[in-house]
């Protein structure tokens, strides 16, 4: 059997998207996992399964490039909002299902801002800060991050043995403000096992962590390897409200995957 796919890229994190309404395609591991390669397959760093919901626009289902199931993506939910745009689905505005609840979202041509979900306030550890912003995220505050191993430092505390209880972490290097409100990030993602251009819930995770150690309260712009991404929020009191990660969600290209 063959399945059509669609390439986006949000600030480099690329993805395969797969219109599952008519619930064809098989989830399974291997073929999740075979379709990502990036030597054997199509290559991208997640998949995604647009399919149908009862009472919101679509539900987003993500595997990881290892062709597990996973937490929410931040910039795999802003490109299935323009997959969802361009398959007539929505127009400006929607409303999806994801793993971890339902998320509202705005698109204006190439651009798309997606609301996140905020579980709690940063919590410092040995290794820097811990906040899920629908997954599980460390923030390390380093001089330079042009200067650290992402792939061997990322991996090592990656692994860490007290991030387990939420299946290991997503590692981040964050600059300090390069000016106003700007900071740089590295990611270091879980799943896909390596350092990826842009990570969304990364770089709204060092944003956040940003404003409480720098007392940023307004919007922060984050600068990756990918692009560039902005993160809104209000502060009420120590608690975020209204998250947002805002960039550019872009279609790449079209095709047909065999499967034997």
């Amino acid at each position: 059997m063959d399945i059509k796919f669609y390439k986006y890229q949000g600030t480099g994190n690329d993805f395969i998207i797969v219109d599952n309404r008519d619930e064809t395609f098989k989830k399974e591991k291997d073929i999740i996992a075979n379709m990502c390669h990036r030597r054997f397959g199509v290559g991208a760093d997640g998949l995604i399964l647009l399919e149908n919901d009862d009472e919101v626009d679509f539900r987003m289902v993500y595997y990881n490039a290892d062709g597990h199931e996973s937490t929410m993506c931040g910039n795999g939910g802003r490109c299935i909002v323009a997959f969802a745009k361009m398959l007539g689905l929505i127009d400006k505005h929607t409303t999806f299902r994801a793993i971890d609840g339902l998320h509202k979202a705005w698109i204006i041509e190439d651009v798309v801002s997606l609301e996140l979900h905020v579980k709690a306030q940063p919590l410092r550890d040995t290794n820097g800060f811990f906040i899920h912003t629908g997954s599980p995220h460390l923030v390390v505050p380093v001089s330079d991050p042009e200067q650290i191993s992402v792939e061997s430092e990322g991996r090592t505390l990656r692994y860490d043995p007290c991030y387990q209880t939420t299946g290991g972490v997503n590692v981040n290097f964050m600059s300090a403000p390069i000016e106003n409100s700007k900071i740089y990030v590295r990611t270091y993602e879980r799943g896909v096992e390596a350092e990826t251009l842009s990570c969304g819930t990364g770089v709204t995770a060092a944003a956040l962590v940003a404003s409480e150690i720098y007392g940023i309260n307004e919007s922060v712009t984050v600068v990756t390897k990918g692009g560039t991404l902005r993160v809104g929020f209000s502060k009420k009191g120590s608690t975020f409200e209204h998250v947002s990660l805002t960039g550019e969600a872009k279609f790449v290209f079209e095709g047909k995957y065999w499967i034997m």
